[in-house]
């Protein structure tokens, strides 16, 4: 399979933060404890393999995660955002505030509601963050759904019956995952895997995940914060799947009620004539 390669933003992040802070590079790199030389070289992009305490440097001196230092285009966020970066509230540290997706709009600048389909669903998973693939997504403009950020995904297996396999599930952008309500219907996407998983999602005090399925033949298991890349709360779900006339599950209560109610005229007293 091939793979799809993302861009790293790290060498032109550094150099939009030193100069957002008014630092001239000598002036950096003594904050730092690196040559100006070296400074510059990684700003410009030279050093293509930087130590992994260089990394862990610059993430403690600007106080932004790694993952957004290698993955953001800092310099396309708004300043409310860049402020809120700033201020710790980083997407990758905690769930965040951060808006790194991106996003179409229609000509009354209503945004558009992307859609994932199979065949894309691994490079989604390697481009989720990549302006040019999401703009290559289908997009609708649903009346219905205002005031937020939707994207449709179609749902592979049972493991969430009794919503079908194939649905296609509508979930809305979370950016706070810790303020989840305790098994939220989401759409997740994870590290290291070539698709994304929908499950009941349950935030954990240790910095986890509990993830569980409708289907109780599927066991729950947890996933740590740093794992996660994007989470999307259910909103609804369509599937050309016709239901049956009547679920097992519901033949069973009407049979109950059917019995008690049968148990109750056996045992209420009759009158005597």
């Amino acid at each position: 399979m091939k793979s799809v390669n993302q861009k790293i933003f790290f060498a032109s992040n550094i150099k939009f933060l030193r100069i957002r802070q008014g630092l001239s590079q000598e002036a950096a790199a003594e904050k730092l404890g690196l040559t100006r030389a070296k400074l510059a070289s990684i700003e410009a992009g030279n050093t293509k393999a930087p130590q992994p305490e260089d990394y862990l440097n610059f993430s403690n001196f600007f106080a932004v995660s790694i993952d957004t230092l290698l993955k953001v285009n800092l310099p396309l966020l708004g300043e409310l955002k860049l402020r809120e970066l700033e201020s710790g509230n980083d997407v990758f540290i905690k769930g965040g505030n951060l808006r790194v997706l991106a996003i179409s709009v229609d000509k009354s600048n209503n945004e558009h509601v992307e859609y994932v389909p199979i065949k894309a669903k691994a490079g989604y998973a390697a481009s989720y963050a990549d302006p040019e693939f999401i703009a290559s997504l289908p997009k609708y403009s649903l009346p219905h759904l205002q005031g937020g950020t939707y994207r449709i995904f179609p749902i592979v297996g049972d493991s969430m019956l009794p919503i079908p396999d194939g649905s296609d599930v509508t979930g809305s952008y979370v950016e706070d995952w810790t303020a989840l309500p305790a098994g939220t219907p989401c759409i997740v996407l994870l590290k290291g895997q070539q698709d994304f998983v929908f499950k009941l999602v349950s935030w954990l005090p240790e910095g986890q995940f509990l993830l569980s399925s409708l289907n109780p033949a599927y066991r729950p298991y947890t996933v740590a914060v740093e794992e996660v890349l994007e989470v999307w709360k259910f909103h609804a779900y369509s599937t050309r799947v016709f239901p049956d006339g009547q679920s097992d599950l519901s033949m069973v209560m009407a049979a109950i009620k059917d019995l008690e109610r049968h148990v109750r005229s056996c045992t209420q007293p009759r009158s005597l004539d």
